[in-house]
């Protein structure tokens, strides 16, 4: 079982902020800003690809929700929303989350880094994705 599953579970703890029928949101302990809040299905599903969409569809809703919560709440102007998907992308507990992070100015974190498409390649790539 993983470790959102034993939170679900009750097994372990969690500082929860949200929680319907579906889902749960709960406090990340080590945020990546103060209010940084992972939203879970209540299912367990490894990643993106395995959720159905009625699931899906109650995972973003909450999200939804709780970066509403967070801008009222902690006064934040904007949050990230971030889903690392399977362990090459950085997902490190293979149960589906979002993260939210709640943005101020001047917060110190930055922007994805950016690279660039070698001359012709965006064109291979979107063949590629097409065809």
């Amino acid at each position: 079982m993983c470790i959102f599953c034993k939170i679900v579970a009750g097994e372990l703890p969690s500082y929860k902020i949200y929680e319907d029928e579906k889902t749960l949101a709960f406090l990340n302990i080590y945020p990546s800003s103060i209010g940084h809040t992972i939203v879970i299905p209540k299912t367990h599903y490894a990643n993106l690809e395995e959720i159905p969409e009625t699931d899906l569809t109650a995972l973003i809703l909450t999200t939804k929700k709780v970066g509403s919560i967070l801008k009222n709440k902690l006064v934040a102007p904007g949050y990230n929303i971030a889903s690392n998907n399977d362990p090459v992308a950085g997902q490190q507990i293979p149960h589906i989350h979002f993260h939210l992070i709640p943005r101020h100015s001047g917060d110190g974190l930055g922007d994805w880094p950016k690279v660039e498409y070698a001359h012709g390649e965006i064109d291979e790539i979107f063949k590629k994705l097409t065809s």
